[in-house]
């Protein structure tokens, strides 16, 4: 035991592999352990590095082994993937992630404290919730329409579109009125609940020094700053703002030969979550800035040549930039000086 200097886990609900090998890299231990041995299996070990996969329960288990002294380092399972050998078994992944967690440019993920987890468990509810809200309303509007009767887009037309349910009319069969209002009562009852968690997050993020200083940033709400506090446990995983900026997925894919690169769009990598965070609030700060008239030259001068999505993209790239810098180096924001447009 006192040989072993890395050691890759393989996790899962009861079964779990255990590979470990010595400084040359020879292999010295293939273990299963049932779920009630792992914590004292590692409690016994002196301390070592230990791969994980950043999956579930990846980080109550990199907490668990690090409570002993041992350094727990989290990957994602697709750069580990690479490192499996043929006719995969557990055995095999718990030898893939000892080989991928003692490379030098492994990307590595940050374990998360449990009152971290609990934030996220907020937002990922409330992502829930407000999926189930627009499927109940695009059911209810598309059964509607086969008979003719539609409203405009929003919640405003979609509570038109209920208000004619209360009642029975010969417009609507009373067998599918009463069905729909099933989905009519669903919604209601979903939107409740999630503004009740919208409130939670504000009282949260108002309540937290950190998450005040993050809103000082345009584009930055409640909502951003929290789920950047959750999701980012440690900015120094981050070599830059634009590494930040390209883990979230705003910047564009990079292909290249023959020496010639070309910077293309954003693809759906990254975190969806807080992309798509960003992207509604650089959304809402650029309408804002249209109606009141721009006054940050740097946002006027991109309006000026480029669309305005393309725009948009590139504020919440921005926005991204300036938030991990702001993290990383426990800074304050500075908003540049504003030059009013010309008339």
């Amino acid at each position: 035991m006192d040989e072993i200097s890395m050691i890759g886990l393989d996790i899962a609900k009861n079964v779990f592999h255990v590979h470990g090998v010595d400084a040359s890299g020879a292999t010295v231990l293939r273990r299963q352990l049932k779920r009630g041995q792992v914590e004292k299996f590692f409690a016994k070990l002196p301390p070592t590095l230990v791969g994980l996969e950043a999956c579930g329960s990846a980080h109550h288990w990199g907490r668990v082994i690090g409570r002993y002294g041992h350094q727990a380092r989290l990957m994602h399972p697709g750069y580990v993937k690479a490192y499996v050998k043929r006719n995969k078994n557990d055995g095999r992944d718990a030898e893939a992630i000892c080989e991928a967690v003692g490379r030098p440019t492994m990307r590595f993920v940050a374990v998360k404290s449990v009152e971290q987890q609990a934030t996220l468990s907020i937002h990922n509810t409330r992502k829930l919730l407000v999926q189930q809200r627009t499927a109940a309303a695009n059911a209810l509007r598309g059964m509607l329409s086969e008979l003719g009767i539609v409203a405009a887009q929003g919640t405003k037309g979609l509570r038109t579109l209920m208000q004619q349910l209360d009642q029975p009319s010969e417009a609507i069969p009373e067998l599918m009125r009463n069905a729909l209002l099933l989905l009519s009562r669903q919604w209601e009852a979903l939107d409740t609940a999630v503004h009740g968690l919208d409130q939670q997050i504000t009282r949260a993020a108002k309540a937290d020094a950190e998450a005040r200083r993050l809103m000082a940033v345009p584009c930055v709400g409640p909502m951003i700053a929290s789920t950047v506090l959750a999701k980012v446990p440690d900015p120094h995983m981050f070599r830059t703002g634009r590494d930040f900026a390209a883990w979230i997925g705003l910047t564009g894919r990079d292909r290249g030969t023959g020496g010639k690169h070309r910077i293309g769009r954003i693809s759906k990598q990254g975190d969806r979550m807080l992309r798509t965070l960003l992207i509604n609030g650089a959304s809402a700060y650029l309408l804002h800035q249209k109606r009141r008239g721009v006054t940050d030259p740097w946002l006027r001068e991109m309006l000026a040549r480029r669309p305005y999505k393309v725009v948009m993209v590139a504020l919440a790239n921005k926005t991204a930039r300036i938030i991990w810098a702001m993290l990383a180096k426990g800074e304050e924001y500075r908003a540049r000086a504003s030059v009013p447009a010309a008339a």
